[in-house]
C-alpha cells in the first residue's frame, strides 16, 4: 500500500505544482497588465515590471490553493477510477480510506501551510509591492502606518503623530503635533480627538478638541477647549497610506482592533476579518478531502469534467463564504459565525462523504 500511496502522491505533488503556481503567475501577471498603463509614467524597467508580479504571486496562491487542491484531488483519483487502478487495489484486498488517510495530512498540513503564507509571506509582500506600486506610479509616501499608530508631515513642514483613527467616522484618537525651527523644537500640541469638519470641495478642516499646547521658547503650557489645524491634509490621505487587512498579520490586526476597542468603538468588519485569516486555510483540508470522496463515489468522468466540478464546487463555496463574511459586516450575524459556518458545513459534507466510501 506504501508504493501505492507513494505513486498517488507524486502524481498529486505534480500536478499542484504546475495547477496552483500557474493560477497563481496567471492572477498575478493579469493584475500586472491592469496596472501596466499607470506604471508606464515613472518608466520602469522590465526587472521592475517582474518584480511586481513575483511581489503578487503569494497573495494569489493563497486565495487560489483550495480550489488547486481539490482539482488536483478530483483529478488523480477520478482517473484512477476510470483505469480501474482502485477497483485493483480492492481487488488485493486494500482499502480505499487506508489510501486516502496520508492525503488528509496531507490537507492539514497544506492548511498550516497556507496560513503560514497569509501570516508572514502575504503581508510582507504586499507592503514591498505597495511600495513599488507608489514608486513606479510616482506617488508620495507621505505617511507611515503600525498598527494603528500614522506619522506623516503637515504642510506646514511639523511632524504628526496619530495615535489611532476611526475611517469611518473620520475621527482622530489622540493627536500630537510637533513644531520644528532649524534645529531645535518650537512647539508642541497635543489633542485628545480631531474631526474631519468639511468636504474636500469645499475646503474642510481638522477642528482638535482638548487642546494643550506646549510653547518650549517662552516656557508656557496653553490650554484651549477647541482649535482648528489647517495644515493636515483631508482624510482621503490616511485612506491611501492605512494598511489593508491583507497587509496586517494577526498579532497587527488584533491590537489595533483592541485599540478601537480601548477607544470605545467596535469594528465588526475588522472582527470579521480577523477571524477569516484562521478560518480561511482550513479550506485547504475541507478541499481535499471532499476531492477525494466525491472522486470514488461516482464516475466523475475524464479530467475536463473533474476540472469543472472542482472549479463549480469552488465557487459555491467562495460564493457562500463571501456572503457570510457580507452578513458578519452589516451585523447581520455574528462575526465568528460568519466566517465559520461555512467551513464547518462543507467539513462535516466532506468527512461524511469520506466515511461512506465505498470498500
Amino acid at each position: 500500500m506504501r508504493i501505492i500511496q507513494r505513486y498517488f502522491m507524486k502524481e498529486f505533488f505534480k500536478l499542484l505544482g504546475i495547477l496552483a503556481l500557474g493560477l497563481a503567475l496567471v492572477f498575478s501577471l493579469l493584475d500586472l497588465i491592469d496596472k501596466v498603463d499607470d506604471f508606464m509614467r515613472g518608466n520602469p524597467s522590465t526587472v521592475q515590471l517582474g518584480l511586481y508580479a513575483f511581489l503578487n504571486l503569494p497573495k494569489y496562491l493563497y486565495y487560489l490553493l483550495p480550489m488547486s487542491l481539490l482539482i488536483c484531488s478530483l483529478f488523480v483519483f477520478s482517473q484512477a477510477s476510470r483505469n480501474k487502478e482502485l477497483v485493483a487495489i480492492k481487488a488485493m484486498g486494500g482499502r480505499l480510506k487506508n489510501l486516502f488517510y496520508p492525503f488528509l495530512v496531507i490537507g492539514m498540513i497544506m492548511s498550516v501551510f497556507s496560513f503560514v503564507i497569509g501570516e508572514i509571506v502575504v503581508p510582507n509582500f504586499s507592503e514591498r509591492s505597495k511600495e513599488l506600486k507608489n514608486l513606479l506610479m510616482k506617488k508620495d509616501q507621505r505617511l507611515s502606518f503600525r498598527e494603528g499608530t500614522i506619522w506623516m508631515r503637515g504642510t506646514n513642514g511639523s511632524f504628526v503623530r496619530i495615535e489611532l483613527y476611526i475611517p469611518e467616522k473620520k475621527l482622530v484618537k489622540g493627536m500630537s503635533i510637533f513644531i520644528t525651527g532649524k534645529n531645535t523644537l518650537k512647539q508642541r500640541i497635543e489633542a485628545e480627538e480631531a474631526s474631519w469638519t468639511g468636504t474636500k470641495e469645499t475646503g474642510g478642516i481638522w477642528k482638535c478638541k482638548t487642546v494643550i499646547i506646549y510653547d518650549l521658547e517662552k516656557g508656557e503650557i496653553a490650554h484651549i477647549p477647541e482649535m482648528d489645524y489647517p495644515y493636515l491634509e483631508s482624510p482621503d490621505l490616511f485612506s491611501q497610506g492605512i494598511k489593508k487587512v491583507a497587509e496586517m498579520d494577526i498579532i497587527e490586526l488584533s491590537r489595533y482592533t483592541k485599540r478601537l476597542k480601548a477607544a470605545g468603538f467596535r469594528d465588526t468588519k475588522l472582527l470579521v476579518d480577523l477571524n477569516s485569516k484562521i478560518s480561511y486555510p482550513l479550506a485547504n483540508f475541507v478541499m481535499l478531502t471532499l476531492g477525494a470522496a466525491l472522486s470514488v463515489m461516482g464516475r466523475i468522468g475524464g479530467g475536463i469534467f473533474a476540472a469543472g466540478l472542482g472549479i463549480l464546487i469552488s465557487f459555491v463555496y467562495w460564493l457562500l463564504y463571501t456572503l457570510m463574511l457580507s452578513m458578519g459586516y452589516t451585523r447581520v450575524v455574528p462575526p465568528a459565525v460568519a466566517t465559520w459556518i461555512v467551513p464547518v458545513l462543507f467539513g462535516i459534507i466532506a468527512i461524511f462523504l469520506f466515511r461512506k466510501i465505498p470498500e
